[in-house]
């Protein structure tokens, strides 16, 4: 019987999907834990104890993995942002590779050698175009940074390597405004006060624009000396553009409110994914990563195959951004999505880039497109970009009675991939290649394009 609290030595033969060690007791009974590498012997504290499985803490590196490398970040190993900087990048893409081909085998039941390698990033560093950082009280001191793994510890931050560098001038200045004037955060010592002001600092930069938006999230419609902060950061960030604050005076965890007044500037940045320019609000979604956007979006049109004379059908369109890359190859595109706002978004962006050849409506994919079809339009290319959750099983049955030539599915998380590409198998619709794309370099995250053809 494993023991909480006792120490082990133990040999790490496998990554589990948030990619912590795996070694087994025994050789059946599993322990995870967060820092070993496979090949690495280690001795780890039983911190956590269930009955077919336990976490342990890696107390020591007894034989090291030749992939471990020393982390870049100084808050690496408190901060619960990038899980796998102790190894090295190369590493990094060999694990998402066999994380997704394990996913395909289990859950799809297909065959793994459909997935490709997943395309990586020249450099892996500084890639984010946007965060969000929570500004708490700690002890009497401030402090601006990322939540700790499964808390509401703020770890403070200096700087962080996966952020553009501009948000860390923007974080040194609202703390010394912040001190200056004595304004009292929201959080104080890890629970909400009513009677406290900042919440959240969010900056976003256009890749290549340069333009920035700075927003300062309030619990209410009060902020003191907000004029001050206003000329800080106008006259100190560069490609400053638009300064903002946000309302948010609910007792959630959700870190934007719905209201926003914008103090200084634009009320919008914009940026570019490929040709097609976007104007990006503080609640637009616009994909962090702009770099490998691009190459997502690229793969997808590949494997779209259009040739000008395709309609396609775009299911989780959100701001239309897929959308408008499948444009320029096809001879229609169809746009659906759920949220009236990324639809009204959707139309300003196609209007800006002079795309008309493209049509967007709001609602259920699984309610909207089967109600196309029964008006006389036909897809030959259907196009899903769903979120983590993955599409509605009726999506996937409408879908496969479109009878279109082509599936091109999108996707932010391997298991529900699996388990929807099963679906379509089972529905008439063969997986031809899954290629994964590395979007978030340091993390255990990986998004995957993949194509089906009919049967």
């Amino acid at each position: 019987m494993i023991e909480k609290n006792k120490e082990y030595i133990l040999d790490i033969m496998s990554q589990g999907y948030e990619g912590e060690g795996v070694a087994k007791i025994n050789g059946t009974f599993p322990v995870f834990i967060q820092g070993a590498l496979v090949g690495e012997k280690v001795k780890v504290k039983i911190i956590k104890a269930k009955k077919s499985y336990a976490y342990g803490k890696l107390v020591e590196v007894l034989e090291s993995s030749s992939e471990r490398c020393t982390p870049k970040c100084d808050v690496y190993k408190r901060c619960g942002g990038c899980k796998l900087q102790h190894s090295t990048y190369k590493s990094q893409l060999d694990f998402k590779y066999e994380r997704v081909k394990d996913c395909i085998d289990k859950i799809g039941k297909l065959n793994p050698d459909l997935v490709m390698y997943p395309l990586g990033m020249n450099e892996p560093w500084r890639y984010r175009n946007k965060v969000q950082l929570p500004i708490g009280l700690v002890n009497g001191e401030i402090k601006i940074g990322f939540f700790a793994e499964r808390s509401h510890e703020i770890i403070d931050m200096q700087n962080c390597l996966i952020q553009d560098d501009i948000a860390d001038k923007v974080v040194e200045l609202t703390r010394e405004w912040i001190i200056k004037h004595n304004i009292k955060p929201y959080n104080v010592d890890g629970q909400y006060d009513d009677s406290g002001i900042l919440r959240h600092i969010m900056i976003r930069r256009g890749f290549i624009t340069n333009e920035v938006m700075v927003v300062i999230v309030t619990n209410g419609d009060k902020l003191p000396y907000k004029d001050e902060f206003v000329s800080m950061i106008s006259e100190n960030i560069p490609g400053i553009k638009s300064i903002i604050q946000n309302i948010n005076s609910k007792p959630t965890n959700v870190i934007l409110g719905l209201e926003s007044k914008t103090l200084w500037g634009e009320d919008t940045i914009s940026d570019y994914i490929g040709e097609f320019r976007f104007n990006i609000s503080p609640l637009s979604f616009f994909q962090v990563n702009p770099i490998q956007t691009e190459v997502l979006y690229s793969k997808a049109l590949e494997y779209a195959e259009l040739t000008g004379e395709e309609t396609v059908f775009d299911a989780y369109c959100g701001t239309g951004t897929i959308t408008l890359f499948l444009s320029k190859k096809a001879k229609k595109v169809y746009g659906v999505e759920i949220i009236p706002q990324a639809i009204d978004n959707a139309w300003i962006n196609a209007k800006e880039n002079n795309v008309d050849n493209v049509e967007f409506f709001v609602g259920e994919s699984e309610v909207v497109i089967p109600d196309l079809i029964n008006k006389g339009v036909k897809s030959d290319v259907v196009v899903v970009d769903p979120p983590r959750k993955g599409c509605d099983k009726k999506l996937l049955d409408a879908i496969s009675n479109i009878d279109a030539k082509r599936i091109v599915y999108v996707s932010c998380d391997p298991s529900t991939l699996a388990r929807d590409l099963a679906i379509l198998d089972q529905n008439g619709y063969e997986t031809k290649i899954i290629q994964p794309v590395d979007m978030f370099p340091h993390t255990a995250h990986i998004e995957n394009v993949a194509l089906l053809t009919k049967k």
